[in-house]
């Protein structure tokens, strides 16, 4: 009854901040990630694929802004800091990506040319030749067949990027574990779908409001597997190559003891020590 008392400007004011402000939480998430980068001066096992489409999006979604008459305000100023930081991450794995390895600089050199030039430009050129705005005799005009396109074209692509963590959620069916689907990202994407619904709904854009029930039944989804889930991966830690390592350190120190050797165990003693050490490393830190 609270929202229906609000004017429909103000509801369509409060929906777009909100989407922006847990839009903005969401490129801001993989921040840990390129810390990590940074410090380890290595890009790692990361792959730069999903910034370079999270970077096409933004550009795509702020063509089809520009394109839009009236309520584009909160589309334009997401999608422009969104742009911003997946360039920074693009940068970011260019500068510590090997250069010739799978997934390295040449790789996301690739990636970023494919995706934000030679299609983006594509589907600009194609729009702004093929199809025509409200005022057909402005080569620039907006609206008309030309939004109408975009749209369609931002809606399917946007379709394909919810759909692609049904690969992820059939990874945790198979092997009970959770942990490649943090909680809290499918929430606040999930919380995020719900902003950019309605408030694509409020201002009668379906283009944007359509993909995110797509968004929103997924990310539910998602949550409740991981809910299912959570608990099956927590196994009390295999020790087996650590109680083999310290078995074989045993015998060889018994051998070496035998033949008169301990300082050639002692060294051998810390090299497998040592090992063991680096080994058992945390993946997180």
């Amino acid at each position: 009854m609270a929202l229906t008392n609000i004017p429909h400007h103000e509801l369509v004011y409060i929906f777009g901040i909100l989407g922006n402000l847990i839009s903005l939480g969401v490129f801001l998430s993989p921040m840990p990630t390129f810390w990590r980068i940074f410090k380890r001066k290595s890009t790692e096992g990361f792959q730069a694929l999903p910034y370079s489409v999270a970077l096409f999006s933004a550009m795509l979604l702020l063509y089809y802004a520009m394109l839009k008459e009236e309520n584009a305000t909160p589309i334009i100023t997401i999608n422009s800091v969104g742009f911003i930081i997946e360039a920074f991450y693009l940068v970011v794995f260019l500068i510590y990506a090997p250069k010739k390895a799978r997934g390295g600089q040449v790789y996301t050199a690739k990636l970023v040319g494919l995706f934000n030039v030679t299609f983006l430009g594509l589907i600009i050129v194609a729009t702004m030749v093929f199809a025509r705005g409200h005022d057909t005799h402005t080569f620039f005009s907006k609206g008309g067949v030309r939004e109408s396109a975009v749209g369609w074209i931002c809606a399917v692509f946007s379709v394909c990027v919810f759909a692609a963590p049904l690969s992820v959620m059939k990874m945790v069916i198979r092997t009970k574990s959770v942990e490649f689907m943090p909680f809290w990202l499918s929430f606040s994407l999930t919380l995020c779908a719900v902003m950019w619904f309605f408030y694509g709904f409020l201002i009668k854009d379906f283009y944007i409001a359509l993909p995110n029930v797509l968004g929103f039944i997924l990310g539910i989804t998602q949550m409740i597997l991981y809910i299912i889930y959570k608990d099956s991966c927590k196994k009390p830690p295999n020790n087996s190559v650590v109680n083999s390592d310290i078995k074989q350190l045993q015998t060889e120190l018994a051998i070496e003891i035998k033949n008169g050797k301990i300082e050639t165990i002692t060294t051998s003693e810390n090299e497998v020590v040592e090992n063991m050490t680096v080994g058992e490393s945390p993946r997180g830190a």
